[in-house]
């Protein structure tokens, strides 16, 4: 839905920035800012910093910011409706209705409507379990050492010995069975009418990330079949696109994710400590579930089974994990099977020690391939030297493939060059990579450019700091004086608010979306030099603005050959660069 400029606008400016993120992270006035670790990456050193005159936020660190709403965005995976109607709901602004189509409508209507049956769905086996008939599911979840705080974050329950009691509860609730059915809460047969499924089972809710009762999955009391049972795919319950655990896991701080198989290893895991552990719904890990995780971490450690079916599992996950771009590391569960048996018999430290000592992915690839050859044997072990060159002409980027082709020579001990013939051999044959080239000179060559749009950046950070300096500069410089085009929208609309006696970096920032916001913020935070006195500032704010006004005029002309525009830029730039070389300029 669209909202109006002035109303995103009017948002924004009730929800002061520091009070929004002090409520994430713990800030601490230093100077003109207010500064905490970084919640989008791991340090140990504050490099986050929230502007309260600015109202945007920037880590030096990572480079992560933005404006009020970019930080909910990123911190809570919202969209930017959902940032904007929880603002909204935080300073009792009322949105609009929304405008869309009758069909629109009744579709939100709808799954909101299925969103309420599962949540009371939810209640009904969390209480059921709390009452004398839930006592066998509640006796199981003690037997597996869960502790009541535990269950009741989980929200465990249970499915009492019949399908028709939950049914007969939601239809008490004043839920249609229509809408129960599309919940995939019970299913229809000519002989029992509408029943549920979930019967004689302990419950574990399906939570989409923001909390919500999504699906169901059900672990059977005794030896019936199948031992766990999980909602069907509905509108509201994506098994691909979905995690579970993950409403937990995305607010851990942990700087990675991990990634079991099973519900139980998951409660386990948290009960631990780790609450950054979250596991696939009944499925095989999916492309879709590797750029969920992507959202939250670039590396997820996989903890899965350690007999062959998870081994299996492993291999294919890590390679998943490689196309979404993650880093995969697998953590050794032996002796034990899973992380709910490991949990038991060795507890968390036991565990952060393999956390510590987890295998790379690609090593762990080649140690299941290794099993599969008899190193004894000359043509078989000549075969395994074969297929680690090919796994390493999986390796797209050359720097990649070359570090990669040096370590697996050194631990498996093969002549490097003899391993980068085979490589290169096997690239040649199939297409899948290129040699690695040689470069003639590996001297890194910087142009102006990056020099040229570092000024800029301080020239930016220093006017949002004091914007009273635009009208002591404004007759020297202007938007065309930005080299980059992004640069130059942003001076455009600075210095177009400045002119009218307006100053709103946050609203700035906020005309821009994702990578762009990140870099705009960014303009606003360069590290100014740290000078002493008067004079010093003085001296370099007009060595910044010199070299800003120098960068334009020799970019303009560069290009008085080909543009039209530039020879009249130019000429106008000799003539500034000239008066401002012998101009003072005060920063009192």
């Amino acid at each position: 839905m669209y909202y109006p400029e002035a109303l995103v606008e009017e948002i924004r400016a009730k929800n002061d920035i520091v009070e929004v993120v002090s409520g994430y992270v713990h800030l601490q006035k230093r100077g003109g800012n207010h500064w905490g670790l970084c919640p989008f990456h791991n340090e140990k050193t504050p490099s986050f910093s929230v502007s309260g005159n600015k109202q945007i936020f920037h880590c030096f660190g990572c480079g992560a910011g933005g404006d009020v709403y970019k930080f909910l965005i990123d911190y809570e995976n919202l969209s930017f409706q959902e940032a904007l109607k929880l603002l909204a709901d935080r300073v009792g602004v009322v949105l609009p209705e929304p405008e869309e189509g009758g069909e629109a409508r009744e579709r939100e209507k709808r799954r909101a409507r299925l969103l309420e049956v599962s949540k009371e769905a939810a209640k009904f086996f969390y209480y059921q379990l709390r009452g004398p008939r839930g006592e066998v599911g509640y006796r199981y979840l003690k037997k597996r050492e869960l502790s009541d705080e535990t269950i009741h974050r989980f929200g465990l329950g249970y499915a009492g010995k019949s399908g028709a009691e939950l049914v007969s509860y939601l239809r008490e609730k004043g839920f249609e069975d229509e809408l129960i059915k599309e919940a995939g809460l019970a299913n229809y047969s000519e002989k029992h009418g509408l029943m549920s499924q979930f019967w004689n089972r302990v419950m574990f809710p399906i939570q989409d990330r923001n909390h919500r009762v999504i699906g169901f999955g059900g672990r059977v009391m005794g030896d019936g079949e199948p031992k766990y049972l999980n909602s069907p795919e509905t509108p509201i319950f994506d098994k691909r696109r979905n995690l579970y655990g993950l409403n937990f896991a995305r607010a851990s701080k942990s700087g990675n994710i991990i990634l079991c198989e099973g519900y139980m290893d998951v409660i386990a895991m948290h009960q631990a400590g780790f609450t950054q552990t979250v596991a696939s719904l009944g499925t095989a890990f999916t492309p879709e579930q590797a750029k969920l995780l992507g959202r939250y971490t670039e590396n997820v450690l996989l903890a899965y089974d350690s007999d062959g079916a998870g081994v299996k599992a492993a291999l294919r996950g890590i390679g998943i994990l490689r196309e979404a771009g993650l880093t995969g590391r697998v953590i050794n569960m032996r002796p034990y099977k899973d992380p709910d048996e490991f949990m038991k018999a060795l507890g968390r430290e036991a565990f952060e020690e393999r956390i510590r000592s987890a295998e790379n992915s690609f090593f762990f690839e080649i140690r299941i391939l290794e099993e599969q050859y008899d190193m004894g044997d000359p043509e078989s072990k000549t075969k395994f030297h074969r297929e680690i060159a090919r796994k390493l002409c999986g390796f797209s980027e050359e720097v990649e493939r070359e570090n990669y082709l040096q370590a697996v020579a050194e631990k498996y001990h093969i002549g490097i060059e003899n391993l980068r013939k085979l490589v290169v051999g096997y690239a040649a044959q199939t297409g899948l990579a290129k040699p690695v080239e040689r470069p003639r000179q590996s001297v890194k060559k910087t142009g102006p450019e990056e020099s040229g749009k570092r000024v800029q950046r301080l020239l930016f950070t220093w006017i949002s700091d004091e914007p009273r300096l635009y009208d002591k500069v404004k007759r020297y410089i202007s938007p065309q004086d930005f080299t980059d085009p992004l640069y130059r929208v942003v001076a455009d609309r600075l210095f177009g608010d400045l002119e009218q006696g307006r100053y709103n970096p946050a609203g700035i920032v906020g005309m821009f979306e994702d990578e762009e916001q990140r870099l705009v913020a960014e303009l606003f935070n360069t590290n100014l030099p740290k000078l002493d006195t008067l004079q010093e500032k003085e001296k370099a704010f007009h060595d910044v603005l010199l070299s800003v006004k120098k960068n334009s005029y020799e970019y303009y002309t560069a290009r008085m050959g080909t543009d039209v525009d530039a020879l009249t830029q130019a000429i106008k730039g000799k003539k500034a660069l000239e008066e401002l070389a012998k101009t003072h300029i005060s920063l009192e």
